[in-house]
């Protein structure tokens, strides 16, 4: 696969190996970008500024329809390289590119909704004959940093928005899974003016690092850990920064809770793309009241989920993106289980699969919960109240999505007001994300939001233009 730069492909002798996680092979390769790569894709992006921003807003749009009939032609092949890339099962797989072409198609429209608005400027002393107006510009070069587990849906949150909003847009992909990423902006570039859309692969301690300190860049949009994250806001400077850093998400089982919904929300959120999903639950905390049934049910359905080969439609659970990812699942597991925990069901590693694994027991000072665990586990804590049960649940550097089932809306009310997350949802799992809403944390969870109008309006800068 090649790296597109000023709407050309490029390759290199310099190449990087992309297995599947599935069997260790062989995928494909691709470059080994440079800093001179980089700092081409970066130029061809400043440089192509005024020939969007010089579109019209239909023509803006009519382009974005244009890649959601092209990704949506390709929609097969793209699913099969991201199960390929990533071990996604392929029906997760082929859920995720329904979700892209959506949200291309929400990009087509949100790009003729970006108004600015009048400013009364005679409420004020001097203003009694200026008339007063806002507009919204395009920031420029966006530079768009992805992570492995949704390889094409988070890039296209990124890429979208920006060029609804006139922008241009440089795309690093991780280097676990940059096939179908690059493989989107392939499709995307025939569409757009040369250097409008650029994807680099490569290094990120040569690609990655150009991409946030160039002077070029107007805004960093980035998806990943924590300490990156932070990396990114030390090295960005002024310029305008969205950082989705993750989450330790809890799912809240009240006594007064619908059980059997509960549970089959516990299951999806916990084991969905083998539990490597930023809002996946990472920490189920229930009342004891209803827990004993609650993990008795949990078991029965955990066990009906099947586990092996991606690339069947019957798999439920594939493989961890590597084996060292593996690994590290069943280092927290052991850990949890020698400080106390109890396991249930699991706890077996093979390669880079690991068993859907519930334990019990376990408290909130284990290294399994009390950091974010990327890996099919389903961790129950036990509380004896509604207030210990939501103390719980914000007791976590992170607040990115809760989850709260319960029958009463006072206590619904309650985990609204006073759970610390950018999102908290009542009667679902965490896991829950539309495409348009407003999608992101609190605390270390990062900064700013995407979904689609939230980071349009994030990716343009206001003026306020004044006549008289």
């Amino acid at each position: 696969m090649k790296m597109v730069i000023n709407g050309e492909l490029v390759d290199k002798n310099d190449k990087i190996n992309i297995l599947n996680p599935a069997n260790n092979q062989i995928v494909d390769t691709v470059p080994s970008g440079s800093l001179e790569d980089i700092k081409r894709a970066l130029n061809a992006a400043s440089q192509s500024k005024t020939v969007i921003n010089d579109m019209s807003s239909r023509k803006v749009s009519r382009i974005l329809y244009n890649i959601y009939e092209d990704v949506l032609k390709n929609s097969n092949k793209l699913a099969q390289l991201i199960t390929l890339e990533t071990g996604k099962p392929i029906s997760d797989s082929t859920d995720e590119i329904k979700r892209s072409v959506e949200t291309i198609l929400l990009s087509a429209e949100e790009s003729k909704r970006i108004y600015g608005e009048t400013v009364p400027l005679d409420a004020c002393i001097g203003g009694r004959t200026a008339l007063g107006f806002t507009i919204k510009v395009p920031l420029g070069v966006i530079s768009a940093i992805t992570p492995f587990n949704f390889p094409i849906n988070l890039a296209i949150h990124k890429i979208a928005p920006a060029i609804a909003a006139k922008n241009c847009v440089v795309l690093k992909p991780s280097m676990k899974a940059p096939l179908a990423a690059l493989k989107l902006v392939q499709i995307m570039s025939r569409h757009l003016p040369p250097g409008v859309i650029n994807g680099v692969t490569g290094h990120s301690s040569i690609i990655g690092d150009e991409m946030i300190s160039s002077p070029l860049v107007s805004k960093v949009s980035f998806t990943g850990s924590i300490e990156t994250g932070l990396s990114i806001s030390k090295k960005a400077s002024m310029k305008k920064i969205t950082l989705e850093l993750g989450g330790n998400d809890p799912l809240v089982v009240l006594d007064d809770a619908n059980i059997n919904k509960a549970v089959k929300a516990a299951v999806r959120g916990s084991f969905l793309n083998a539990g490597q999903v930023c809002i996946a639950v990472k920490r189920i905390v229930l009342h004891e009241a209803i827990a004993n049934e609650f993990v008795s049910k949990l078991v029965s359905e955990t066990v009906k989920l099947n586990m092996g080969d991606p690339s069947n439609n019957k798999t439920d659970v594939g493989p961890l993106i590597d084996e060292e990812a593996a690994k590290k699942v069943e280092m927290l597991v052991n850990d949890a289980l020698k400080n106390g925990a109890e396991l249930l069901l699991g706890g077996k590693r093979s390669d880079a699969f690991y068993t859907p694994t519930i334990i019990d027991h376990v408290k909130s000072n284990m290294k399994i919960v009390s950091d974010e665990t990327f890996g099919p586990i389903a961790p129950i804590i036990r509380v004896n109240s509604v207030d210990e049960a939501f103390e719980v649940a914000n007791n976590t550097e992170y607040g990115l999505q809760a989850g709260v089932f319960t029958g009463s809306i006072e206590t619904a009310l309650k985990a609204a007001k006073v759970i610390e997350a950018g999102s908290v949802i009542i009667n679902r799992q965490p896991t829950f994300r539309t495409d348009n809403m407003p999608f992101g944390g609190f605390k270390n969870s990062g900064m700013g939001k995407e979904g689609i109008k939230y980071a349009v309006d994030d990716m343009t800068k206001t003026k306020l233009i004044v006549f008289g």
